[in-house]
């Protein structure tokens, strides 16, 4: 009976680690203020609007994937996808933070972009680059840095926008409540790690929301 409850929480765990891998939380929150929020992109017309969502997806999840698929595929610097030593993560984050720097200064640069994204997407790019330093010491859990900068995200945007709901905050508590419990829960990262990153990714989403990124 241990062996199928451990196999099912097991399953389970890693279930949400996929869902909510740190990859995809950009997308999520960039589509959240594309398709829900009723003013931050109402200036755009729908087809538009999935050209920008494409771009996040294409910047933050498919170059950075593929990048690290040919790593493997070519045995170059990674063994593994799932990048469980510390020094097969260094190359594949300074990928990764060159394509969310892209995509911030993309954003950035491109007419009527909302402050909520220009800021989020900063916020995004500094919680890799905290991660990145983190990993020199530790190996930090990506998915709490990803869920903390988004959590931070919908904290400071419930308090500071006309159009914010609580429930978008609890939704954003009760995500990262779960991913954190399921890296714990699946043995991934030790109780420290998946805290700091946690305590990262909002302070760099902080920093973004109120630094001169935008």
């Amino acid at each position: 009976m241990n062996g199928v409850t451990t196999g099912v929480t097991r399953i389970t765990g890693n279930f949400f680690s996929y869902l909510f891998h740190p990859l995809f939380i950009s997308s999520y929150v960039t589509a959240f203020l594309l398709f829900v929020h009723p003013m931050a992109f109402s200036e755009f017309d729908h087809l538009t609007r999935v050209f920008r969502l494409i771009t996040i997806i294409s910047c933050n999840v498919f170059f950075p994937l593929f990048s690290v698929f040919l790593m493997w595929r070519l045995k170059l610097f990674v063994t593994s996808m799932y990048l469980r030593d510390q020094k097969e993560r260094i190359v594949p984050y300074i990928i990764a933070m060159i394509f969310y720097w892209w995509t911030w200064n993309l954003f950035k640069n491109l007419p009527d972009t909302p402050e909520l994204a220009i800021r989020f997407l900063a916020g995004s790019f500094l919680a890799l680059v905290g991660a990145f330093l983190c990993n020199i010491w530790f190996k930090i859990s990506i998915h709490t840095v990803a869920l903390g900068n988004a959590l931070m995200f919908f904290f400071l945007f419930t308090f500071t926008d006309d159009y914010a709901s609580g429930l978008y905050l609890s939704i954003a508590v009760g995500v990262t409540g779960i991913v954190a419990t399921s890296r714990l829960l699946v043995g991934n990262h030790s109780t420290f790690e998946v805290w700091a990153g946690l305590f990262v990714g909002m302070l760099a989403q902080l920093i973004g929301w109120y630094g001169p990124f935008s």
